[in-house]
C-alpha cells in the first residue's frame, strides 16, 4: 500500500464538466428545450445518503442536474419535496448511469453494490446509448468487504465505461449532516483530483490510502480498532466502578494516561460521564452497535481472506452479535456493551 496521502479539502473550485446535451425527440428527454451543464447521480437516500446527497445537491451549480434513485420511493419524493430545484428521481439505477457522469453510491451490503453496478453496468453500453459519451466516475461510499469492491471496480473497468473508486466514509450521521465527513479512498492517482473535488462537497477531509481497494483496508483496519477498544474501555470502566472507583475520576485518570482512546474520551460508555454523549442519552443515537457488528465481521473476514492472524477477531465480533441481539441493547449506540457487561447506570 502506498503512502498515505492527505488530499486538503480546500482544493480549486469544481471545475465544470462539460455540457451535455438533451437528444431531442428521445424518450430520455427532460424537456426539448432544456440544455443541461452537468449532470450528477446519487443511489441510496438513507440515514447517510439522504443528508449526502442534500449537502452535494446545495453545493452543485444551480443549472446542474442531480439524478437520485433509491429502492424506498418515499425516500426520493421526500428528497424530491425538500430540493425541488435541480433534482429529479430516476426511477431505475440505469437511467442515473445513463443520465449521469458522476455517481455516488451509498449502500448497505455488499450484495446491494453488487446489485447495483450490475444493473448499472449491464448491458456495457452506457457510453453510447447514454446522455454522454465520457466515461464515468463510479464513487462508491458504502463500506462493505474489499473482494466485492474489487469485483465491482473490475467490471466497470473492463467494460470500458467508467473508473471506480471506494471511497468509505467516517463521521457518522452528524458528520453527513454538517458536511464534515472523512472519506478514505482507493483509487488510481489520476483520478484523485477530480474525486476529491466531489467528495469535498459532501465532507471535510479526503485521505487518499492508494490503489482501489485502499480506502476499504484502511477504514476496516480502523474500525477494528475501534471495535476493540470500545469493548476494552466498558470493561475497564466496570472494573473500576466495581472496585469503588468515581466514574468521572477514573475517565479523567485514563485520559490523561496510555488508556486513552476515542471512547474513552469521547464516547465514554458509562452515563454521565461524558454530557451529551450516547451513553448520557440512553445510548440513543452515534454509531449503532448493529453497524459496528457489521464493520467488525467484515474486517475479521477481509484479514481471513489475505491469511491475517487476528488474536481478538473472533472473540469480539461474537461479543458484537450477542450484545445486537439482546433486547436491551437492540439499535443502541455501540458503547450499550457496558450495560451489557452489567454495567452500573
Amino acid at each position: 500500500m502506498s503512502t498515505m496521502r492527505v488530499v486538503s479539502a480546500m482544493v480549486s473550485p469544481l471545475r465544470r464538466i462539460s455540457p451535455v446535451a438533451v437528444r431531442q425527440g428521445s424518450k430520455r428527454c427532460f424537456s426539448s428545450s432544456q440544455n443541461l451543464q452537468a449532470t450528477w447521480g446519487f443511489i441510496g437516500l438513507g440515514r447517510m445518503g439522504f443528508p449526502m446527497a442534500r449537502n452535494l445537491r446545495a453545493k452543485l451549480p444551480a443549472e446542474d442536474v442531480l439524478f437520485v434513485q433509491d429502492v424506498n420511493t418515499a425516500a426520493s419524493k421526500k428528497f424530491l419535496e425538500e430540493n425541488p430545484e435541480g433534482v429529479r428521481i430516476a426511477s431505475t439505477v440505469r437511467e442515473v448511469a445513463e443520465k449521469s457522469e458522476n455517481i455516488i453510491t451509498v449502500l448497505p451490503e455488499p450484495h446491494h453494490v453488487a446489485g447495483v453496478y450490475k444493473q448499472m453496468l449491464e448491458p456495457p453500453s452506457l457510453l453510447k446509448d447514454g446522455f454522454s459519451a465520457k466515461e464515468r466516475l463510479f464513487i462508491d461510499c458504502s463500506t462493505i468487504d474489499p473482494m466485492t469492491s474489487q469485483s465491482v471496480a473490475s467490471a466497470a473497468h473492463a467494460s470500458g465505461q467508467g473508473k471506480f473508486i471506494d471511497a468509505p466514509m467516517s463521521g457518522g450521521v452528524v458528520g453527513a449532516q454538517a458536511g464534515t465527513l472523512t472519506f478514505m479512498i482507493g483509487a488510481a492517482p489520476e483520478i484523485v483530483e477530480r474525486a476529491t473535488k466531489i467528495l469535498s462537497l459532501m465532507g471535510k477531509r479526503v485521505l487518499h490510502l492508494g490503489e482501489q481497494g485502499a480506502g476499504l483496508h484502511g477504514k476496516l483496519a480502523n474500525n477494528y480498532l475501534l471495535a476493540l477498544n470500545n469493548i476494552a474501555t466498558a470493561e475497564a470502566m466496570n472494573m473500576g466502578i466495581q472496585w469503588g472507583l468515581d466514574p468521572k475520576a477514573l475517565a479523567n485518570m485514563i485520559n490523561i494516561s496510555t488508556g486513552k482512546c476515542w471512547p474513552s474520551e469521547v464516547n465514554n460508555p458509562v452515563p454521565g460521564v461524558i454530557e451529551g454523549s450516547p451513553s448520557s442519552r440512553g445510548y440513543e443515537g452515534g454509531f449503532g452497535i448493529g453497524l459496528a457488528a457489521k464493520d467488525l465481521k467484515l474486517a475479521v473476514k477481509a484479514a481471513k481472506e489475505s491469511n491475517i492472524r487476528l488474536a481478538l477477531g473472533d472473540t469480539a465480533k461474537a461479543f458484537y452479535e450477542e450484545v445486537e441481539a439482546a433486547e436491551n441493547c437492540k439499535g443502541r449506540d455501540f458503547s450499550v456493551v457496558y450495560r451489557h457487561l452489567g454495567g452500573k447506570e
